[in-house]
């Protein structure tokens, strides 16, 4: 196996067999006797005649002043210019960390090769069997819970190219490690029973991150919608509040499933000022504070800022509270 070495390992290696040389070169010319014993009493450097005052304060100590100028100046000009350079330094420091940790998140999120890969023994999850090459979105079988015998559907897998635009990373984490329950999203993190340490995790949110299409996109994506409030609750809202929406067998509309039901005026109890619903469809609140009536979140209601016009959110918002 050929393993590559940079440019920084060849200096550092130079730079220690030059040091090892060195040290060699001081233990023999130190330790190698060229004369008699006794004879240090005249050779000896401190038994030597040494220069005179002229000789010390003449020639000899301008050159060494000089010498200290010079030093002195390459401190001066080179300090400077290190500091300069540091924040690009750091800046592509960061860059680096983030492409490895993009990189690293996209083989978590391929499929395993064969065996005699060499890829293979790179950790692969296979989040793309489900969600889709690129995270563009897919299906996958999954049992229904609660059926006798178990009902076998297709499950429509959300994609993945907005989910950065619909969940703040603690909250993509928290999906990742825990799933989602009564779907077929699985807990993939140690703490939730699953594989992945937090390590993994942090890089496929990174990834995610990398294949996000961007705000712009995805308002133009739902452009088409306009302002028909029954229309994008379905594009945006059922898969988690219709219960059956994600398999194609959709039940009453608004009616609960991974999400609460919205039916029966629980919108106006929770949000009896419309303002605070539209602002908790628009921002949602981060994990663990509070919303409307006595509300917390657990991480898992997205907010569409990101993806839909206000004009939408607000016809949203109009149509639950008619549900």
């Amino acid at each position: 196996m050929i393993v590559a070495v940079s440019t920084q390992q060849k200096i550092g290696f130079a730079i220690a067999i030059v040091a090892l040389l060195a040290w060699i070169v001081y233990i023999f010319t130190t330790t190698h006797r060229t004369a008699e014993p006794g004879s240090e009493i005249e050779l000896a450097p401190n038994r030597r005649p040494y220069l005179d005052d002229d000789n010390m304060e003449g020639p000899r100590l301008d050159r060494f002043l000089m010498w200290s100028l010079i030093f002195l100046g390459i401190i001066a000009v080179g300090l400077p210019l290190y500091w300069l350079r540091e924040p690009s330094r750091q800046a592509g420091a960061q860059r680096g960390f983030d492409e490895r940790a993009v990189a690293r998140g996209h083989n978590l999120f391929t499929p395993a090769p064969p065996p005699s890969d060499p890829g293979s023994r790179v950790p692969h999850f296979g989040c793309s069997n489900c969600h889709g090459v690129n995270g563009t979105g897919g299906s996958t079988s999954y049992a229904l819970p609660g059926t006798n015998p178990p009902k076998m559907v297709t499950w429509q897998c959300p994609p993945l190219n907005t989910v950065t635009l619909r969940y703040r990373d603690d909250e993509i984490t928290n999906i990742i490690t825990y799933g989602r329950a009564n779907t077929p999203m699985p807990a993939w993190g140690i703490a939730g029973g699953g594989p992945m340490n937090a390590q993994q995790i942090s890089d496929l949110v990174a990834y995610l991150h990398s294949i996000s299409i961007g705000s712009s996109k995805a308002v133009d994506a739902a452009a088409p919608l306009g302002t028909d409030g029954k229309a994008l609750f379905d594009g945006y809202c059922a898969r988690c509040h219709t219960e059956g929406f994600s398999y194609g067998e959709p039940a009453i509309d608004g009616g609960g499933a991974f999400g609460p039901s919205l039916l029966n005026g629980v919108t106006l109890r929770q949000f009896p000022d419309e303002k605070d619903q539209i602002d908790w469809v628009t921002n949602t609140a981060e994990l663990g504070k509070p919303y409307g009536q006595r509300g917390v979140s657990h991480g898992i209601m997205p907010h569409f800022s990101d993806m839909l016009s206000a004009d939408q959110i607000k016809a949203i918002v109009d149509y639950e509270r008619t549900l």
